[in-house]
């Protein structure tokens, strides 16, 4: 059980989150790096809640079990392009250490990514560490399927 419901106690913020991931999905960025970078940092973060939640709208939007599978290993895996790869370096400096992101790893987004691309790459994984902080801290648990 959750130790509180922030949608009941504070319906005008979470309704505001609510409304920037809506924004979030308008946006230009594959809904594959989308989902990708929601799991990755899901699982830095620990937060079991949006693994659950995120790994089920990625097999929802056509990705590969395989690649979910390889996703705590990217760097070995073959399976993931460049661009996957860019923001998935970042979503980890990111997620991490804030003020960790290398102008390596920047370089490598703004090689594979259009600036707009790029915005909503960074406003994406600032929201799924917003998110991640909420739901692990507050213990919250995936529903229990079949």
């Amino acid at each position: 059980m959750s130790r509180l419901n922030i949608h009941e106690l504070a319906p005008e913020v979470y309704k505001a989150f609510v409304q920037a991931d809506k924004e979030l999905r308008k946006g230009p960025l594959d809904d594959a790096v989308r989902e990708l970078v929601k799991i990755r940092a899901s699982q830095i973060n620990g937060c079991l809640y949006c693994i659950d939640q995120h790994i089920h709208e990625a097999l929802h939007h056509g990705e590969t079990q395989d690649r979910i599978f390889q996703l705590p290993g990217w760097r070995e895996s073959e399976l993931y392009t460049d661009a996957e790869r860019a923001a998935l370096d970042y979503t980890e400096a990111a997620t991490r250490q804030p003020d960790g992101v290398s102008d390596e790893v920047w370089d490598a987004v703004t090689a594979a990514f259009k600036p707009e691309e790029a915005a909503y790459l960074v406003a994406q994984v600032a929201h799924i560490n917003l998110w991640n902080r909420i739901g692990a801290t507050m213990h919250m648990r995936p529903p229990k399927r079949g």
